[in-house]
């Protein structure tokens, strides 16, 4: 074995980069930030665009820190495919990220989302003819630096800060992120960033709003102001002794609870029966004599409650799970829990009310990828502000993938399929996508009038990334 060096080749593993920036082009967001955001008093030779891009392509190449740009802004090929000289150094950017301020943050969200409705409208009736489900929920982002400014004590112990995360979920966008100490509780601003959010989607032309969240969002003092404004909203709800008592005493309650057959169970239900596999884990339980808490069903029920900020009552649905605590072959006891969700939609059933409300938990999932794939709700610089914005301009990288989904074209003869490939790249994980389409080695030529990007190396994904291509 022997290495040479191919010196008139010039290509790079990231062949995919191109058309990522190509779709950020199309959806007009480098005019939108250029337009909007105001940090640099000179700009020599960078935009704002250029930066906030950086920080971006850096994350979709599969750079884990600032630090990762290096290897972007030494590869020839790679600035070449993005009809660049040169790019911000590691440096430089962690300096940009430092000068914002929160009204600049504030403005870099607003051309994002100004180039997310272009990307929505572009996709026809069928798609706003929905309703549009808003998620929020926070996380802690921890830290081992001793200099952070804004940091704080989390409830668990944990130094870092506490950011908020406002999402589409269906396209699993995220649409406002806000940096808080690490002390602040989960809801802090929440409210004014569901209504920006519900702004937002009723600009794109979205049918219904439907706001989601657990029992920190149940901001009962805005309950009768979404309600007023057509906002329907689905939360969890504290089990206070008053709730619990009416729902374990009141005898119609009682007589009302019918039990909830989970979505999972109805669909296996209809395919053929299979062996199951051996409950490894259930059985080491029993066997160790641990102490177990099994599910045996499910009911659900719901009576109207008035919460005391509110002047109207709401439909409060209760979910009664009964359980049975057991140690090895031995029933200790049984044990009833109640779960309680309160919700302005007449529309929705008791069940169905349940059901919306665990579909949140895909945010969880969402979450999870900005943390570990994307590595946007990180802190590598030191201040909250500049942390703030490092996180939204490496949340953008999430965004371009989804926006890369959303712009493949759905033709009528091809339509199952070609819906199922844009569903695949919207649910897709981030290292995944990266590895799937984004690294694909690709040979880069770069004449006078054109640039080809020539593909070394096959991949399943390059159907998909070709007609992509064509579309813009």
């Amino acid at each position: 074995m022997r290495y040479e060096l191919g010196e008139r080749t010039q290509a790079t593993s990231h062949g995919g980069i191109a058309l990522a920036h190509r779709v950020a082009l199309a959806s007009g967001l480098v005019e939108a930030i250029d337009e909007r955001v105001h940090v640099l008093k000179v700009h020599r030779p960078y935009h704002e665009s250029d930066h906030v891009l950086n920080v971006a392509l850096n994350a979709l190449a599969g750079g884990q820190t600032l630090d990762d740009i290096e290897l972007r802004r030494s590869d020839a090929a790679f600035l070449d495919s993005l009809g660049a000289t040169a790019i911000p150094d590691p440096t430089t950017a962690g300096d940009f990220c430092r000068r914002f301020e929160a009204g600049h943050i504030d403005a870099l969200m607003d051309a994002i989302n100004d180039a997310r409705l272009e990307v929505w409208k572009r996709q026809g009736p069928a798609f706003t003819d929905t309703t549009a489900v808003i998620e929020a929920d926070g996380s802690i982002v921890a830290t081992t630096g001793a200099c952070k400014e804004g940091m704080g004590l989390s409830y668990n112990g944990i130094w870092g800060y506490h950011p908020l995360l406002v999402s589409l979920a269906n396209t699993r966008e995220p649409l406002f992120i806000v940096n808080r100490s690490g002390g602040r509780p989960s809801h802090e601003g929440a409210a004014v960033y569901f209504d920006r959010a519900v702004e937002l989607c009723r600009q794109a032309g979205f049918r219904d709003v439907l706001l989601r969240g657990d029992t920190d969002f149940s901001l009962t003092e805005h309950f009768d102001r979404w309600d007023d404004d057509g906002v329907s909203f689905v939360f969890g709800y504290d089990a206070r002794v008053p709730l619990v008592a009416r729902a374990q005493n009141n005898a119609e309650l009682v007589e009302e609870y019918q039990e909830l057959v989970r979505l999972a169970t109805e669909r296996f239900a209809a395919r053929a029966v299979r062996a199951r596999q051996p409950r490894v884990k259930e059985q080491i339980v029993r066997d160790k004599r641990y102490k177990n808490i099994r599910l045996l069903s499910e009911d659900v029920a719901e009576f109207h409650y008035q919460p005391g900020r509110c002047t109207r009552p709401y439909r409060v649905i209760v979910l009664r799970k009964n359980l049975s605590v057991e140690r090895g072959e031995d029933v200790l006891f049984d044990e009833v829990r109640y779960l309680f969700y309160i919700t302005n939609s007449a529309a929705h059933a008791p069940a169905d009310v349940v059901r919306e409300s665990n579909e949140r938990c895909e945010q969880e999932n969402l979450i999870a990828q900005l943390k570990g794939g994307v590595r946007a709700l990180h802190a590598p610089v030191n201040t909250l502000n500049a942390n703030w914005a490092y996180m939204v301009m490496a949340s953008l990288a999430w965004t371009l993938k989804a926006w890369m989904a959303l712009a493949l074209p759905v033709h009528p003869r091809w339509r199952d399929k070609h819906i199922a490939e844009r569903e695949r790249w919207l649910r897709m994980e981030f290292r995944t996508f990266v590895n799937a389409v984004i690294n694909t080695p690709a040979q880069v030529l770069r004449t006078a009038r054109q640039l080809v990007m020539r593909v070394l190396a096959w991949r399943p994904q390059l159907p998909v990334l070709f007609r992509l291509f064509d579309a813009l």
